[in-house]
C-alpha cells in the first residue's frame, strides 16, 4: 500500500513540483541582476570618468557645495548617455531586436550584442591594465578580441578611467593651484598673514573660470576624448 496514497497525495504532483523548484530561483537570480544593472551599466560607459572629473573642476575651484553632487552626478549621467547612445542602439540592433521578436534566446541575443560593447571597451582600455587582469586570473593572452573574457575587460576599462581621470584633474588642478600661490605670495608679502588665501583666490579663480568659459570647455575635452 503506498502511504502517500492514504495521505491524499499524488506521486506525480511531487515530480511536478520539484521540476519547478528553478522558478524561485531563477526569479531571485533575475532580481538581483535587476538591482545590480545600474552599476554594470555604468562600470561599462565613460560615466566614472565623467563624474570624477568635474569633481576635480569643482574642488580646484573651492567651492564644495557649488554645483551640488546632484548637477554634477545629472550631467555626468546625460554625458554618459550621449555619448553611450551609438553603441547602445548598435547593441540592439545586432542583439535585442532578434530578441524581442523571439528569434534568438538570451544566450545567443547577449553574444550577438557584445561585440559593439567589447569594441568600445577595447578602444579605451590600456593594454597594461588588461594584461594585469588577465595575469592575476592566470588566463592566456587571447589571440584575437573575441577571446577576452568580460571579468578581465569591463575591470580593466575601470582602471584604465580612473587613470585618464586623474590625469585630466591634475592638469585642472594645476592652473587653480597657481592662483592659490599668487593670492598667499601677495598677502604674505603686504604682511596680511591673518587674511587667509582663500578670500582672494576664489574671487580670482572664479573669475578667471567664468572668463574662459571653463564648465564649457572641460565638458568639449571629455566628449571629444570619448567620441574621438
Amino acid at each position: 500500500m503506498n502511504p502517500l496514497g492514504q495521505l491524499g497525495i499524488d506521486p506525480s504532483q511531487l515530480h511536478q513540483q520539484s521540476g519547478t523548484t528553478a522558478g524561485p530561483l531563477g526569479m531571485v537570480v533575475l532580481l538581483t541582476l535587476v538591482t545590480l544593472l545600474p552599476a554594470i551599466v555604468l562600470s561599462c560607459t565613460s560615466f566614472v570618468r565623467f563624474v570624477v572629473v568635474l569633481g576635480f573642476v569643482r574642488t580646484g575651484l573651492g567651492t564644495p557645495s557649488a554645483p551640488p553632487n546632484q548637477v554634477l552626478v545629472g550631467l555626468a549621467l546625460f554625458m554618459t548617455i550621449f555619448v553611450s547612445a551609438p553603441v547602445a542602439m548598435e547593441m540592439y540592433d545586432k542583439g535585442g531586436k532578434q530578441y524581442f521578436a523571439g528569434q534568438l534566446d538570451e544566450r545567443q541575443a547577449l553574444e550577438a550584442a557584445l561585440p559593439p560593447l567589447r569594441k568600445f571597451l577595447m578602444a579605451h582600455t590600456a593594454d597594461t591594465d588588461l594584461q594585469l587582469f588577465l595575469e592575476v586570473s592566470k588566463s592566456a593572452r587571447p589571440a584575437t578580441m573575441e577571446e577576452i573574457p568580460m571579468r578581465a575587460l569591463i575591470p580593466s576599462f575601470i582602471l584604465s578611467e580612473l587613470r585618464m581621470a586623474f590625469k585630466i584633474g591634475l592638469t585642472i588642478l594645476l592652473p587653480f593651484l597657481v592662483i592659490d600661490l599668487v593670492a598667499a605670495t601677495v598677502l604674505t608679502s603686504l604682511g596680511m598673514v591673518m587674511v587667509p588665501p582663500s578670500v582672494v583666490a576664489l574671487p580670482a579663480k572664479l573669475l578667471v573660470f567664468v572668463m574662459i568659459d571653463g564648465w564649457h570647455l572641460v565638458v568639449e575635452s571629455l566628449l571629444r576624448g570619448v567620441r574621438g
